[in-house]
């Protein structure tokens, strides 16, 4: 393949990529958890079958301009599919902690995958699944009502909202 070709092809990519929002944010919001540490496994406390509590998450680098915050968990080994556990969006953007089992009062929360309007943890029906928790930093506080979906929640905050974006993971395994 020619230089010119590859020069070419390369253009084209950027421009898909700039076009279509796969280029993504300019800034990153770290995200973790003292509970578990990046891809480690999540202590039973935070699972649907004990405690069912939410795990202290911590956030740094929110843009200066942001003017909410939106974290979803979810599981993308799920038999049925990605499965969403917690659905949260309008927290303040000068949020630094989120305490166990505690959100912001001004935080909605959505319907998670389970039909609830909470934090349901992890509840793998066998194997180890992994659990996302990701945040994303926005130019906007959404009009959504609490009780929406995932949809519902991706579409209002559309692609021209979004400033920064982070994620951290940890595991669970299914009970033998």
């Amino acid at each position: 393949m020619s230089l010119r070709r590859i020069i070419h092809l390369c253009a084209c990519v950027l421009l898909l990529t700039s076009l279509t929002g796969l280029a993504g944010p300019v800034s990153s919001v770290e995200i973790s958890s003292p509970a578990f540490g990046a891809g480690s496994p999540i202590p039973a406390r935070h699972a649907l079958v004990s405690s069912n509590l939410s795990p202290e998450l911590r956030l740094q680098n929110v843009p200066a301009n942001a003017r909410s915050l939106v974290l979803i968990v979810d599981d993308p080994d799920a038999p049925a599919g990605l499965w969403t556990h917690w659905l949260v969006w309008n927290l303040p953007p000068n949020t630094t902690s989120i305490a166990e089992g505690k959100l912001p009062p001004e935080a909605l929360q959505g319907k998670n995958s389970f039909g609830h309007v909470r934090y349901d943890g992890p509840a793998p029906p066998s194997g180890t699944h992994r659990y996302f928790f990701r945040v994303y930093a926005l130019d906007t506080v959404l009009t959504l009502p609490a009780g929406a979906n995932r949809a519902m929640l991706l579409e209002a905050m559309g692609d021209n909202h979004l400033l920064a974006k982070g994620e951290t993971f940890g595991t669970y395994r299914a009970a033998p």
